[in-house]
């Protein structure tokens, strides 16, 4: 019989209602020990690798039923801030606190990750990319001391540094776009057929600190979440700029004018990798799907009981992952005993992440 994750128990009426169910999700055994900051599935398996300020990564196996199974584990000596696969799912990367990238081989079976990046100050996050004309994959990472670095896995020295503005908040990449968020808002875009220099730099459309980018799964543009409840839509190309626009989200309260409002910080959006949907995730414990080109929100749901800070959809859409557990928005002294640390795994049902109507292709 097919699982609750093979797709083939979908049910295209339950995907029409505007409120979600949660009621079917399914938590990963054997959690980290403390705040999940990153979750990123194998595009090549379905194995989820899930970085936390334990200071650990961990890789589950994650079957038709939903259940989980670990399979590797490594350590930093700080808190692990981003995970990330190679393309053909033989190696994790990650980065954090202890300033160093740490690489996982896989297919090595020695089972030890090896140190292939460091900075002066934290990671913030990291990412394999392929630049052109090169011979194989290389990392990126973005730091909080103000740099962008490429490495070669062969050489222990970056083969390429961009100095940005300020420190790194955040960093996506997809096909030849690289897009970076630091502090003061700016947003910095690179082409990676010329990856040591800025093609673009803006000022972020959000009048708040930048939380996420993420960029669009044709390329073309990106998705920028700020710390005020409000995510912009941004095209690269210039004949396309007609089309940027905001949208709030992630926030409670009337919508009456002079209505007492709580914002919510937008810590993750993640592409649906078949239909170029996405979902956004905040402080508030709701995540939402969206469809961009019809400017709707498809899909919202109730809150999961706590911060989500991190999400992923598998490589066939099919799984949408979120962690819960707490995000530091409010400080140390939020952060209790008590407050839930998990991954759940959604199954998404047959419409839940189509566009109302077909995707216009931009030239």
């Amino acid at each position: 019989m097919s699982g609750i994750f093979s797709g083939t128990n979908a049910n295209a009426a339950q995907a029409q209602t505007s409120q979600g169910d949660l009621s079917k999700d399914v938590p990963l055994t054997s959690p980290p020990e403390d705040s999940i900051s990153d979750i990123s599935f194998s595009p090549q398996a379905e194995h989820l690798a899930v970085a936390s300020w334990d200071k650990k990564v961990r890789i589950y196996e994650i079957n038709n039923q939903g259940g989980s199974e670990g399979k590797a584990l490594y350590e930093h000596e700080g808190p692990v801030f981003s995970t990330h696969w190679s393309k053909d799912g033989t190696k994790v990367i990650s980065a954090g606190a202890d300033k160093a990238a740490r690489l996982l081989d896989l297919q090595s079976g020695g089972g030890r990750a090896q140190q292939v990046a460091a900075h002066e100050l934290p990671i913030r996050v990291v990412r394999f990319v392929e630049i052109p004309n090169s011979a194989q994959p290389m990392i990126v990472t973005g730091s909080w001391d103000k740099t962008i670095k490429y490495w070669d896995l062969r050489t222990p020295t970056p083969v390429g540094t961009v100095q940005c503005q300020e420190r790194i908040y955040t960093l996506d990449t997809r096909d030849k776009l690289l897009v970076v968020g630091t502090a003061d808002r700016y947003i910095n875009v690179v082409n990676l057929s010329d990856p040591t220099k800025l093609y673009k730099t803006i000022q972020s459309p959000l009048k708040w600190q930048t939380r996420v980018v993420s960029c669009f799964t044709d390329a073309t543009g990106y998705v920028i979440g700020s710390i005020e409840g409000r995510c912009a839509i941004q095209y690269v190309d210039e004949r396309d700029q007609s089309s940027n626009f905001s949208f709030k989200c992630h926030r409670e309260g009337p919508s009456t004018p002079n209505a007492t409002v709580n914002v919510y910080s937008v810590n993750a959006i993640s592409f649906h990798p078949v239909h170029g949907t996405f979902s956004t995730a905040g402080s508030d414990g709701t995540f939402h799907y969206w469809d961009k080109d019809a400017k709707h929100r498809l899909k919202g749901y109730p809150a999961v009981g706590g911060a989500i800070p991190a999400t992923c959809f598998n490589r066939d859409g099919n799984i949408f992952a979120y962690a819960v557990s707490y995000d530091w928005s409010k400080g140390y002294a939020s952060n209790t005993p008590q407050y839930p640390n998990k991954v759940m795994l959604h199954a998404v049902v047959a419409d839940e992440c189509k566009p109302r109507t077909p995707a216009v292709r931009r030239r």
